[in-house]
């Protein structure tokens, strides 16, 4: 067949059906009408409950992997939320701490400083407040180093007390510190007078006695003390000022193949914690020094002459 002589004319209608044209213009028609008819009278309301309805699980199944993914790194978000939360707790705790501590060091520094300057205006001799920087490394011995020396007029021998009474002796002086030597040192040795009786005797230090006390020697056994007895210095040794409390009594042991009774004494002062101290001057530093031997008789030769 010749390629002239084909037919190239279209189908008939009802082969090819309506025209794409036609099918825009009544899709167009018809959503135009949806629009109106849902903006107007909700005529679509229904069916999209019913649509929304059928398609949820697929929708919720759809979005669980996204839900999970989102889950897990708001639960590490949260976990590293709560930890660092944690650490500024335990940092505002632990400051917390450390300032309440302070505050009761500072509350205890406050009352030792305010008893001893209340015990400075009853002291008459000349004194001077100094703070305790450490103890001693001897472990053999009872010794503290306070922070003032040579440079303030600290000298060897001046007693050193605290708010409750006698603490010690400066053994040593140094330029900036000096080492006090305390009661309690088994070298130590003070005069004492029993405020009750008035007897006097001296007290030696002895560690070894509940951790740390004084002994009172070379009592007779059948000495008139007794425990709870206070014992203060009795000023006889020139060195510290009479009636300064030293110790009381604890016990007293009382032998009869001994002719001196054991008596054991508690120190008056904070021997194992006290934080300021005063030091005196001692009593032979504030009696006046004797004039010379000729100084009476020249005056005298002075006098006869005119």
């Amino acid at each position: 067949m010749p390629l002239g002589t084909l037919d190239r004319t279209p189908p008939p209608f009802f082969r090819q059906g309506p025209s794409a044209l036609s099918k825009l213009t009544v899709c167009s028609a018809l959503a135009v009408f949806l629009m109106v008819a849902d903006a107007r009278f909700n005529m679509t309301q229904p069916l999209r409950a019913v649509i929304a309805s059928v398609l949820y699980p697929l929708q919720w199944l759809v979005l669980q992997p996204t839900a999970s993914v989102r889950n897990a790194a708001g639960y590490f978000q949260s976990l590293r939320a709560a930890q660092r939360s944690e650490e500024q707790a335990h940092l505002k705790l632990g400051l917390q701490s450390q300032k309440a501590n302070q505050v009761e060091q500072l509350l205890l520094e406050n009352t030792q400083l305010r008893s001893l300057l209340e015990l400075r205006e009853r002291v008459t001799a000349q004194s001077l407040v100094a703070q305790v920087l450490y103890d001693s490394a001897d472990p053999f011995s009872r010794k503290v180093v306070v922070d003032k020396g040579l440079v303030d007029g600290v000298g060897a021998g001046s007693p050193v007390i605290d708010a409750a009474g006698v603490l010690g002796q400066v053994t040593r002086v140094y330029t900036a510190v000096s080492e006090v030597t305390l009661l309690t040192d088994r070298d130590q040795a003070i005069p004492v007078l029993n405020t009750r009786t008035g007897a006097r005797g001296v007290a030696f230090g002895d560690p070894a006695v509940h951790g740390g006390g004084l002994e009172l020697r070379f009592m007779a056994g059948n000495s008139d003390v007794l425990a709870g007895d206070l014992l203060s210095t009795s000023g006889v040794d020139g060195v510290y000022p009479p009636g300064l409390p030293v110790a009381r009594v604890d016990r007293v042991e009382r032998r009869v193949d001994s002719a001196f009774a054991r008596i054991y004494l508690h120190p008056e002062a904070l021997v194992s914690g006290t934080a300021h101290v005063m030091i005196l001057k001692p009593v032979t530093a504030q009696i006046t020094a004797r004039p010379p031997a000729d100084m009476p008789a020249a005056v005298g030769k002075k006098a006869l002459k005119k």
